[in-house]
């Protein structure tokens, strides 16, 4: 009976020690990337441990539907293992098997209300499941839980942008940024919400800091050039846009906006020079640059170049009744006969009616006077 004892008892410590070098080896092999023999050695160890490691390796080597299948079977088994639930939900969450992880995360959060990570998978479904109100309550839950909880605190952060109410955007950014001041995703937003709200003496020096920090992306320099030509840095403009042009030579909005800039400087020649590079890049229709030539000519009375630009711009967009009641104005300037300048007046109301008030006002006062000027001249 002792011996019979005494032998079930080496088994035993044989089993142990063979399973205890088994994880070894399969914990060695996960360890260095050698998935598929962890894989097997797991498999032979057989514990709630190996077969947790089995849905990770087969996680790690992209075999998702494998790794799905095992962690959905390690859950049924022990439903208690938080880990593995967390795990399956965001590998729901990566394979946009989106409603599925909102049901695990929202168990989840039912277990344990204070963890921050399952509040903030829980807010992902929403978002992406497009239950917005959802998706923020569990963003918020998880920064009342934590207040240091980046990853939500910039989904909202976002979400505020993006519905463009300031005073909420900017009380998440500003907290996610008193934790990690060189956060560049929290820096960019912030840029934009002072940007959007034409706030752009405050924006500049963060997207300032964004080019510091190596953002140095078209978008960026957009926003920083426009902030220095709204705050008058005219100088730091021309710089940055011209470093857009280097980086793109067919940016057509690039050579427009600082044609602009030039002009506002009352550097008028350059400002032709780059508004015309402008039209040259441009690759569908030139209408607004036209237009800005026109008026340009006509700040230096060249009445006779604005209406050749009026005209283009009319050419390129023929819907836009604004270019045509341009021309008949400059016609009416530059032209002595009223009869011509009748037939331009007359011609804006066969093309666009009545419809816009403004002009068409305008241009039946006009008519009126004319046709007088012509009665009176007649007799």
């Amino acid at each position: 009976m002792k011996k019979s004892i005494l032998f079930i008892a080496l088994l035993l410590v044989f089993k142990a020690e063979a399973q205890s070098s088994a994880l070894a080896i399969a914990d060695s092999l996960y360890a260095t990337g050698n998935y598929t023999n962890a894989i097997n050695y797991y498999a032979k160890e057989g514990s709630q441990k190996g077969s947790l490691q089995i849905a990770r390796a087969y996680n790690s080597i992209g075999n998702y539907d494998k790794a799905i299948v095992q962690y959905e079977s390690l859950v049924a088994e022990s439903p208690d293992l938080q880990i593995a639930r967390f795990e399956l939900g965001k590998l729901y969450h990566k394979m946009k098997r989106f409603d599925d992880g909102r049901k695990l995360f929202t168990d989840l959060v039912r277990d344990e209300a204070n963890n921050p990570e399952f509040l903030y998978y829980q807010g992902e479904s929403f978002r992406e499941l497009e239950q917005a109100a959802s998706s923020l309550v569990a963003y918020k839950k998880a920064v009342a839980v934590d207040s240091t909880h980046l990853k939500s605190l910039f989904q909202l952060g976002k979400y505020f942008v993006v519905q463009r109410e300031t005073n909420d955007a900017l009380l998440y950014l500003e907290k996610g940024l008193r934790f990690y001041p060189n956060d560049v995703s929290f820096i960019n937003l912030k840029a934009l919400v002072l940007f959007n709200n034409n706030q752009y003496a405050e924006a500049l020096p963060f997207f300032e800091r964004l080019i510091e920090l190596g953002e140095t992306k078209e978008f960026v320099y957009k926003k920083l050039a426009h902030c220095y030509y709204k705050t008058w840095a005219f100088d730091k403009s021309k710089s940055i846009y011209k470093t857009l042009i280097e980086m793109d030579p067919y940016d057509h909005e690039a050579y427009f906006n600082l044609g602009a800039v030039f002009y506002k400087d009352r550097q008028n020649d350059s400002a032709l020079i780059y508004v015309k590079k402008a039209i040259k890049v441009q690759e569908v229709t030139f209408e607004k640059e036209y237009d800005f030539m026109a008026g340009l000519y006509r700040s230096e009375e060249d009445l006779k170049a604005a209406l050749k630009y009026y005209k283009l711009a009319h050419a390129e967009a023929s819907e836009e009744p604004r270019y045509y009641y341009q021309i008949c104005a400059m016609v009416d300037q530059t032209t002595k006969d009223p009869k011509v300048k009748l037939r331009y007046y007359e011609g804006f109301i066969e093309k666009y009616g009545t419809k816009h008030r403004y002009y068409s006002d305008a241009v039946a006062k006009r008519i009126s006077k004319l046709k007088e000027e012509i009665h009176l001249g007649s007799d």
